[in-house]
This record gives structure tokens, sequence and C-alpha cells, in this order.
């Protein structure tokens, strides 16, 4: 009984370094995890004075942003030392996953301002920042998956 070869596994595709898909994801990720330490909230209290609550401060969600840009980060800088996912698992899509969760607890923090804080408050640019970080780290995902196209 002669054993059987097995056919060639083809080769799993690793992003170039250089492309724009490691560029965004990589900006985003960073620009993610820092918005979380911006001001989301500004408002006035009753005596005049005027404050500001910070992304980490606004709840749970806050908190959450950073994590996801945190575990933006660890997956690229595993991608980079050559520490690859399961071929079941492919980066591009924990990329889109992860963009997509950072887009939704940033419109919910967008839509649903705590008015436990101050009695007339008003978003921060902080909180655009961090919409648009999450836009690009769901764009990057979708780029790594063009650039992965045939």
């Amino acid at each position: 009984m002669r054993p059987q070869r097995r056919p060639p596994q083809p080769e799993r595709a690793t992003p170039i370094v250089g492309s724009w898909g490691v560029r965004v994801a990589w900006v985003s990720g960073l620009v993610l995890s820092i918005s979380a330490f911006t001001d989301w909230y500004a408002g006035t209290l009753p005596n005049g004075l005027t404050l500001s609550v910070t992304g980490w401060h606004s709840g749970a969600l806050g908190k959450l942003v950073f994590f996801v840009g945190l575990a933006t980060l660890i997956l690229e800088a595993s991608r980079e030392a050559g520490i690859l996912l399961p071929a079941a698992v492919p980066d591009r899509l924990l990329l889109i996953a992860l963009g997509a969760l950072a887009v939704i607890f940033v419109l919910i923090r967008l839509i649903s301002v705590p008015d436990t804080y101050f009695v007339s408050t008003a978003r921060g640019i902080g909180l655009y920042v961090s919409l648009l970080a999450a836009l690009g780290l769901l764009g990057a995902g979708l780029l790594r998956t063009a650039e992965d196209l045939p």
C-alpha cells in the first residue's frame, strides 16, 4: 500500500508591510486607543465652571473603545512578528469585526449623551476623532480584503 500524498496547500497571503491596509490599520488602532483619553463631552456647571469628560470616564463603552484599539495594535504587532492566526480566522476578518464593534460603541456614545455629568453637555472633538478612527479601522479590514483578491 502506497502512502497517498496530500495536494499542496495554498500559501496564506500575508499583507505587504507597506500596503494601505496595513498602514490604515496601524494608524486607526493607535488613534482609537489614544482617543479614549480625549474629551468626549464638555459641559458647563451652574456656577460657570467648564468641565470635560474623557472617553475613559464616560463609562464601559469608552473603555471598550480603548481595548478595541489596543487589540488592533496587538494583532498588527503579532502579524509583523510572524505570528499568524489560524487560517479559519483571517486577520482581515478580525479587523472588520473590531472596526464594526468600535463604530457601534462610538455611535452609542454619540447618540446617547450621559446626563449624569452636567446640566448642559455638548459633544467634544475626541468623540468625532474616535468615530473617524473606528471607521478607518473598518476601512482597513475592507482594504486588506481587497488586496487579497486575485
